[in-house]
C-alpha cells in the first residue's frame, strides 16, 4: 500500500539517505548534496505549498519513506502543472511509482482543479522515461502539442528532454471513474 504525506524535517535524514545513492543523485543532477541541502528542500517544498505553486508528498510503503512525488509549477491560468517523482534504489521496479504517481495525479484533478499533468525526462534518462510508459493513462511525446511546456522543460533542466501528459479525462475514464 502506498500513502503520500506532506514533508516534514523529521524525514531530511531519510531523504538524504536515499537520494545520496549515486544512481538517484546522477538522475535527480544531485551532486555534492548535504543533509543541510535537504532540509533546505523541504523548507522549500513547504512554502511552495503555502504558495499554491508546489504540492510535494513523500511517498510511504508500510509506514517505510521511500521516496518524493511533487507537482511543481502549478499554474492555475493554464490548470496545468509537472510531475517529477523519485524512490530509493531498493524500492525500484516494485510498482510503487506508479501507485505513488496516481495518488499525485489524483491530488493534481481533485484538489487543484488541474486539467493536465506534465511528465518530462531527459532523453539520456531511459530510467524515467520506461517508468512514464508504463502509465497507461499517459500520451507521449507532446512537445509539437505544448511547445511552450516542452521549451520550458528544456531550459529548466539545461538538456534535451522528452514531454509527456496526463489528461484528467483520460486519467478518470482509466480508473472507470465516472465524472
Amino acid at each position: 500500500m502506498i500513502n503520500l504525506k506532506p514533508h516534514h524535517v523529521n524525514y531530511a535524514v531519510r531523504i538524504h539517505e536515499l537520494a545520496s545513492d549515486p544512481l538517484v543523485a546522477d538522475a535527480l543532477g544531485l551532486v555534492n548534496q548535504t543533509l543541510e541541502n535537504r532540509l533546505e528542500f523541504i523548507q522549500k517544498m513547504q512554502q511552495g505549498e503555502k504558495e499554491g505553486t508546489t504540492c510535494s508528498r513523500l511517498v510511504f510503503h508500510n509506514y517505510q519513506m521511500i521516496g518524493v512525488t511533487t507537482l511543481m509549477y502549478i499554474d492555475q491560468q493554464k490548470k496545468s502543472c509537472h510531475l517529477g517523482s523519485w524512490l530509493g534504489v531498493p524500492y525500484w521496479g516494485r510498482g510503487y511509482n506508479e501507485r505513488a504517481k496516481c495518488e499525485i495525479l489524483k491530488i493534481a484533478f481533485d484538489t487543484y482543479g488541474l486539467e493536465r499533468v506534465f511528465l518530462g525526462a531527459r532523453t539520456q534518462n531511459r530510467r524515467s522515461q520506461a517508468a512514464q510508459q508504463k502509465l497507461p493513462y499517459l500520451r507521449q511525446h507532446v512537445m509539437h502539442d505544448y511547445p511552450e511546456e516542452h521549451q520550458f522543460l528544456e531550459e529548466k533542466e539545461q538538456q534535451p528532454c522528452i514531454l509527456n501528459v496526463v489528461e484528467k479525462d483520460d486519467f478518470y475514464a482509466f480508473l472507470n471513474i465516472a465524472r
